[in-house]
């Protein structure tokens, strides 16, 4: 097993093409005990990855002090990055009229990033992204700039945004504007709206691109059944709430039995998720979320396989789904 390592932007990082995912430490993700995420960080960064990605949301910050814990006890130079969301003076997710000094005022942001400190027990966070934004927040993107400011004093190494998934174009001009080192955006075979201009955009200014979500919270594994039930604690039976998961579990159906027809396609249908999103020239990593042993070997072993073929590719392209954005009905 060997694990490729990509550029990171401007940065100068070499970074595991596959991220470490803790989200599910943090709660959310139905029941997770700290023994397990601290067994599979641990075995992820025995396999070479040297990346992480996490957020205050992720339990009130204590899937960074899972991580905290895990950097204290290795020797090996591993790249975190956390979120901070938005304040809660406001909707979620923020509204075409929110204001950049309601939902991001400085001395929130400056508080914010010593609490991030603290959670994970170091004295500089390595990247920092705003958990969300809107396009309304592109008039005035004054909290970009106090993270500037930040950076120079030395809190953050480089700066970032996770875009809002119902409209991720909203930080193009941002990049275009030098104003970020990297975005973390949603992309998959589902989802391929990025590849008309935002990733694009990402090659020709040099930022960085986080995929996240390319399994679409888990149907794009094949694992699930139509008639499967998530936790009422887990925040996918909300995501999948209605008929939707027995909706996309049928496209991955489909999309497996056409994958099947493709001469010499041995990779799984999790594999051809992950190498699909990797194939961009313009993607630096890709965020698979790990949550034991089990899968933190399955998802650092997808760096080392072949490369998903053309036919493959096309296959792929052909079931992008135009779903719109899930948040309320089904």
């Amino acid at each position: 097993m060997k694990m490729n390592y990509r550029d990171f932007g401007k940065t100068g990082w070499a970074l595991s093409e596959i991220v470490f995912g803790a989200c599910a430490s943090g709660g959310g993700w139905g029941e997770q005990s700290d023994k397990e995420a601290l067994a599979a960080l641990h075995r992820a960064i025995d396999l070479g990855i040297n990346f992480i990605d996490t957020a205050a949301g992720y339990g009130d910050g204590h899937s960074e002090r899972v991580i905290g814990e895990v950097l204290k006890e290795r020797s090996e130079d591993v790249i975190v990055a956390t979120k901070t969301p938005v304040t809660g003076v406001g909707s979620w997710p923020p509204s075409p009229y929110c204001r950049s000094s309601v939902r991001y005022p400085e001395a929130y942001l400056r508080e914010n990033v010593e609490e991030r400190l603290r959670c994970l027990g170091i004295d500089s966070l390595d990247l920092l992204q705003l958990h969300t934004w809107t396009r309304a927040l592109n008039r005035d993107p004054e909290p970009l700039l106090i993270l500037r400011e930040l950076k120079a004093e030395g809190k953050i190494r480089a700066v970032g945004i996770s875009t809002p998934e119902h409209d991720q174009n909203s930080v193009i001009d941002l990049m275009r504007a030098g104003l970020v080192d990297s975005v973390q955006v949603i992309y998959n075979i589902f989802e391929q709206e990025p590849a008309a201009e935002l990733l694009p955009v990402a090659k020709e200014t040099g930022t960085a691109i986080i995929v996240r979500v390319a399994f679409d919270e888990g149907v794009l594994t094949g694992k699930y059944s139509t008639d499967w039930k998530f936790p009422e604690e887990d925040f996918r039976s909300d995501y999948f709430a209605g008929d939707r998961l027995g909706r996309a579990v049928q496209r991955v159906r489909h999309l497996e039995s056409e994958l099947a027809e493709i001469d010499g396609h041995t990779l799984t249908t999790p594999e051809t998720a992950l190498k699909f999103v990797l194939d961009h020239e313009a993607v630096s990593t890709v965020i698979p979320g790990i949550r034991n042993v089990y899968q933190a070997e399955r998802n650092a072993a997808v760096s080392s396989l072949p490369e998903i073929s053309e036919a493959a590719k096309e296959v792929c392209r052909n079931h992008r789904w135009n779903r719109g954005f899930w948040y309320g009905g089904k």
